[in-house]
């Protein structure tokens, strides 16, 4: 990938992981950046073309795609945590974490797939986690959320085989943001999973895993899982 031929979107560009994303293509010479977010009066990054996009409204994900109709780099960053549980937890929380994740990932994807089959094939990236394959207390909706974006992201890279799309997973533990205020562990610096992202497209990598832990996660699950799961209550006391 030669990043100065590409015009990229990004959803959630307003803070955290997404504004890094932002600044990132910036300094590798994009032609243009669309940054979108549910408040664009939210979004102060300069040099950018500023759109709304609300993964929850099906509406705002049309109009982006019909304004930014020559975009090859689409970026699905955009994302929330409700801490619900999954027993005892208020339903309308749990299907919050679906809708906005798979739900509007999805129609984010479905929606922006005839633009970059237009435009060469182009990219899709989406930022997933090291929770798309385990949980942890306080992540029940969250980590299932992730775990079907992560299977969906794997079902249209088939699909969009065909039109030359290349569809990227990207996960990471946790990163130094507001969604992870009042998390005590280790955490990276948002903008690692920008260049580690940007690093694997530039090589065509399908998959990215931009942490320690999040490799250390993946490897697991070829064990059993009892083994994991004891050292992680271990290590939460």
């Amino acid at each position: 990938m030669i990043f100065t031929d590409q015009v990229a979107l990004v959803t959630g560009a307003n803070r955290g992981i997404g504004r890094q994303f932002v600044d990132e293509l910036r300094a590798r010479g994009v032609k243009k950046i669309y940054a979108t977010a549910r408040r664009p009066e939210s979004i102060d990054a300069p040099g950018v073309d500023v759109l709304r996009l609300d993964l929850t409204d099906h509406a705002s994900i049309v109009a982006a795609a019909r304004d930014a109709s020559d975009v090859t780099l689409l970026i699905n960053n955009a994302g929330i945590s409700t801490g619900t549980p999954l027993v005892t937890g208020d339903l309308a929380g749990i299907r919050r974490e679906l809708d906005t994740h798979f739900w509007g990932t999805l129609d984010v994807i479905r929606e922006f797939a005839p633009v970059l089959a237009a435009n060469g094939g182009g990219s899709i990236s989406n930022v997933l986690s090291a929770l798309s394959w385990f949980q942890a207390p306080g992540n029940g909706a969250y980590g299932v959320a992730k775990a079907a974006e992560w299977n969906m992201t794997n079902a249209v890279r088939q699909e969009l085989a065909g039109q030359n799309t290349l569809v990227q997973g990207v996960h990471l533990g946790a990163a130094d943001t507001d969604i992870m205020a009042g998390y005590q562990g280790a955490m990276i610096h948002p903008r690692e999973v920008a260049r580690a992202t940007l690093d694997g497209l530039a090589t065509g990598a399908i998959e990215v895993i931009v942490d320690d832990w999040s490799a250390m996660v993946k490897a697991s699950l070829a064990g059993d899982p009892r083994v994991f799961y004891d050292k992680l209550n271990a290590q939460l006391g």
